[in-house]
């Protein structure tokens, strides 16, 4: 089961300022934890959604908002994507977290499991999918 945990951005990461050393040091052992466990897939943080965009879909049509965007307790900040057996193993890894904004600063990480492929598709597609993503993947280790 995959499950990303996703962090809520803060005033700090929105206007860009970057986390101090003294917390993101205790991040990148807790991630280095996780790797070791075999259960992390992927860890980023993300630019301030000043330097985004989002784009609606409506009636066919396709719109560009640029960032910013005011809700700031709405948008993700960073995330994990992990590789775990239950729900329960994923949310006591992220109970295991430093507070990614120190101890002083509310933080909240909402922690959703992913969809699978073959969820969706069917087996024939699912072989097409897979074709591509070992595509990818050599074009990738060029």
């Amino acid at each position: 089961m995959r499950f990303m945990a996703i962090l809520k951005a803060s005033k700090d990461s929105e206007t860009g300022v970057m986390p101090k050393a003294e917390l993101v040091k205790p991040m990148v052992e807790f991630n280095e934890q996780m790797a070791r466990a075999g259960v992390l897939l992927a860890a980023e943080g993300l630019q301030p959604s000043s330097r985004g965009a989002r784009v609606r879909f409506e009636k066919g049509k396709r719109t560009v908002t640029d960032g910013p965007f005011a809700e700031t307790q709405e948008l993700v900040g960073g995330f994990w994507l992990l590789q775990v057996k239950s729900r329960q193993e994923a949310i006591e890894w992220i109970k295991r977290a430093p507070s990614p904004f120190g101890d002083d600063t509310v933080a909240e990480v909402e922690i959703r499991e992913l969809f699978e492929a073959s969820d969706f598709l069917p087996p024939e597609d699912m072989a097409r999918l897979e074709a591509l993503r070992a595509e990818v993947r050599r074009k990738q280790s060029r």
